[in-house]
């Protein structure tokens, strides 16, 4: 027997605890045993591999739950230590973040996102609150809401592995407007919607922000609209007015001229609902559905664009909206920072025919960002009663 009293016991089976208690805390591990014996246990055997003496024995292993504690310890003092953000910066990060948190989106948190949104469903037809950001149609690398509407149409369908349902776009929406959002469930439905809007029997009411007050504070805007190539340095098509009057010569009033071809008619009816800091809240109801439409009206008729339209605020040019010093004071951002500013523009109301005797009447509540404008802008909602 070696004369290491510690070693003998390692070897004697009638003293196995001696030998689960050196490998179970190996600090105590006696320096003059050379190695292990063979017959150890997996999870034993790595125990008793460390070197004796080595940094491995001295030091505890590094827990996961303190690596947590210590990466959070840093990060708090990277907060105490970096300078303190102006109003202006913060409210710059808001909008970065607010601006890309729906871009690339899963689809399955897309179609989570709108079961949770949904506004109203009949047998026949869905609404939901359109997302900022998010195109209808399928026709571009990010997400849209047309590719997501099979696992919606499931979700709402409690998910059934034999579902037949659908939902189908009938009128939709741009990519950075939101609101009511109008999915039927079966194609004869979709016919049947587009045939009421034909003959002006869906009813959509849209509120914007405006920079400018319009004069009058009422009225319709009754002008065609085309496409047309904007030449220069950044050449690009934009939609725009095709008038079917002009100033006579003598400039005391108008002369019809000739319509052009490819000119669409576009009819806007308007209303200023409130009016503060240069700015206006403004409810649209368009009786035709061109491309662009209100946006043409409101920035080339009224000389109003809506509020992050960063597209009709100028005509020869591509750029960020210019916006006056008083409501970029009021917005707390720079004129460098308007391009992160989104468009003011939500579909706040739809009314048709429902498939029984009672109207389908859905209002939409306005976005976070879209409140915080109007707060920072000291404009007034409406009371709903009034309307």
């Amino acid at each position: 027997m070696n004369s290491c009293g510690r070693l003998a016991r390692v070897f004697d089976r009638s003293s196995g605890l001696d030998l689960l208690f050196c490998l179970v805390k190996p600090r105590t591990t006696c320096r003059q045993c050379p190695q292990t014996t063979p017959s150890l246990a997996r999870g034993q055997s790595t125990a008793a591999n460390h070197t004796p003496g080595s940094d491995t024995d001295d030091k505890p292993r590094l827990r996961a739950v303190d690596l947590a504690r210590k990466i959070r310890g840093e990060k708090s003092k990277t907060r105490e230590t970096a300078p303190p953000m102006s109003a202006q910066q913060r409210r710059v990060m808001e909008l970065k973040r607010f601006s890309v948190q729906l871009q690339n989106v899963h689809p399955n948190v897309l179609a989570k996102h709108l079961h949770r949104s949904v506004l109203y469903q009949d047998k026949d037809v869905v609404i939901v609150n359109k997302p900022y950001g998010v195109p209808v149609a399928d026709n571009s690398d990010v997400t849209s809401i047309t590719s997501v509407l099979p696992v919606l149409s499931k979700m709402m369908d409690g998910m059934k592995m034999k579902s037949d349902s659908q939902l189908i776009p009938c009128l939709g929406l741009e990519k950075d407007s939101t609101g009511t959002l109008l999915l039927a469930r079966r194609d004869e439905v979709v016919e049947h919607v587009l045939a009421l809007n034909r003959n002006n029997k869906v009813e959509r009411k849209y509120w914007v922000i405006t920079v400018g007050v319009p004069v009058p504070s009422e009225g319709l805007i009754d002008i065609p609209i085309i496409e047309r190539e904007v030449t220069g340095p950044q050449p690009h098509y934009k939609m725009a007015l095709s008038p079917l009057y002009r100033l006579n010569d003598e400039g005391d009033g108008v002369t019809k001229v000739r319509s052009h071809r490819q000119a669409h008619p576009a009819v806007t009816k308007y209303r200023v609902l409130d009016s503060s800091s240069g700015c206006s809240l403004v409810e649209l109801q368009p009786f035709t559905g061109v491309k662009h439409q209100m946006r043409v009206h409101m920035a080339f008729a009224l000389g109003c664009p809506i509020l992050g339209d960063h597209k009709y605020s100028h005509w020869s040019k591509l750029a960020p909206q210019k916006l006056p010093e008083r409501v970029l004071g009021k917005l707390g951002i720079e004129q460098s920072k308007v391009r992160h500013l989104p468009l003011h523009l939500h579909a706040r109301q739809l009314t048709m025919p429902g498939s029984s005797q009672a109207d389908v009447n859905v209002s939409c509540p306005l976005p976070k960002y879209f409140t915080q404008t109007l707060g920072r802008l000291h404009i007034t909602l409406p009371d709903e009663k009034q309307m």
